[in-house]
């Protein structure tokens, strides 16, 4: 035992010393906060940082309008999805499929649409002339013209542009504008597209994410209202296609009567435009009225009104009816959501403003209004 102790002892090293801290001088005294100085100096820097912060904002903001589209499809396209799913495939085998779906329905509409389209608009400019000619032959018409020269500026107009060949050119700007238009749209529409497949993959690792952020009390809760504004969403698309499709299959019907060239692709550009909220309809009049207007102008005149009363059937019975049934919104709130989120944000401000309105009654029924009543 004396000899195990007298090895211990040996083995032992001597405890090193305590380091002392490092004397960086005594504390100061605390900044008087309560001095002009600072408070004019914080002003000044978070003046500063919200400046810097909304001038990132705006040189990304396309990229942020990018990101709201592909988010919106995403949660969008999300019931098509959860549907397969239910038939016992995995989410990728699903994704898979739809996303294989639209990308041939994007090829279907670009070798259906495009070749219609270059030979109706080389058809127009070409029929342009006789179709100012024949406007003249209106007493009305000849009478405003032979007062204001409005036929004879369009007739100078159109030759000056058509002369050598350069109208297409001079709408974009030039050759290099329309390769610049050409490669933009080509570019958003590719990363749109990555980016919704990203998304709707991914789409409940970050509502997981989300969720883990707020607190366990109240997770299932949050988790089962966050399930159903992703529904409302996904009901607003469903919604917008089946109204589309609605407008495309009355302009098939309408361009079969009238004997406008290429019905099929008129109405898959009507399908298109209907998924625009607000302003697709417009862009849709406009292109009808306009291939109607390389048969006769009477046509023109019968088709632009024909579209012009489905329009209003539309706006006020139609599309009031579907959202109230699928997205429980009524039709005023329908309207004015629509009007509002276009003036905020343009095109994305109309395409989220019904969903997001849906989503906030439903956080009112839910959460405000039963908060509310207990009180």
């Amino acid at each position: 035992m004396a000899i195990s102790a007298n090895i211990k002892k040996v083995t032992q090293r001597p405890a090193k010393p305590p380091i002392s801290p490092a004397d960086y001088g005594a504390l100061g005294v605390p900044i008087n906060r309560s001095h002009p100085f600072y408070f004019g100096f914080i002003a000044t820097l978070g003046v500063l940082t919200a400046i810097l912060f909304m001038r990132a904002l705006a040189s990304v903001s396309q990229i942020f309008v990018l990101i709201l589209i592909a988010l919106f499809l995403a949660t969008g396209l999300n019931p098509a999805v959860e549907a397969l799913r239910r038939r016992n495939l995995s989410r990728a085998s699903a994704v898979t499929v739809i996303f294989t779906l639209v990308i041939a329905f994007v090829i279907f509409f670009i070798f259906i649409v495009i070749p219609p389209v270059v030979s109706q608009g080389t058809q127009l400019i070409n029929r342009a002339p006789q179709l100012l000619r024949e406007l003249t032959n209106n007493t009305a018409i000849n009478k405003l013209n032979n007062q204001y020269g409005i036929i004879d500026t369009l007739q100078i107009k159109l030759k000056s542009v058509t002369s050598n060949g350069t109208l297409f050119f001079n709408s974009f700007g030039g050759v290099i504008g329309v390769g610049r238009s050409v490669l933009s749209g080509f570019f958003s529409f590719l990363t749109v597209l990555v980016l919704t497949l990203y998304f709707i993959t991914s789409l409940p690792q970050m509502v997981d994410l989300g969720l883990s952020l707020v607190p366990a009390s109240r997770r299932e809760r949050v988790g089962r209202l966050t399930e159903a504004i992703i529904g409302r969403f996904g009901s607003f698309v469903g919604s917008q296609i089946i109204i589309a499709m609605l407008a495309s299959v009355f302009v098939l019907i309408l361009s079969i009567v009238l004997g406008l060239p290429s019905p099929i692709a008129i109405a898959m550009i009507i399908l298109v435009c209907g998924l625009i909220p607000l302003i697709g309809h417009f862009i849709g009049i406009s292109i009808v009225t306009v291939i109607a207007l390389t048969q006769s102008i009477l046509l023109a005149l019968i088709a632009f009104c024909a579209y012009v009363i489905y329009v209003q059937v539309e706006n006020y019975l139609v599309t009031p009816r579907i959202m109230k049934k699928t997205m429980s919104v009524p039709g005023a709130v329908t309207i004015i959501s629509a009007l509002i989120g276009s003036s905020l944000l343009g095109l994305v401000g109309g395409l989220l403003a019904v969903p997001v309105a849906a989503a906030i009654i439903l956080i009112l029924d839910e959460v405000i209004i039963p908060r509310a009543r207990a009180t």
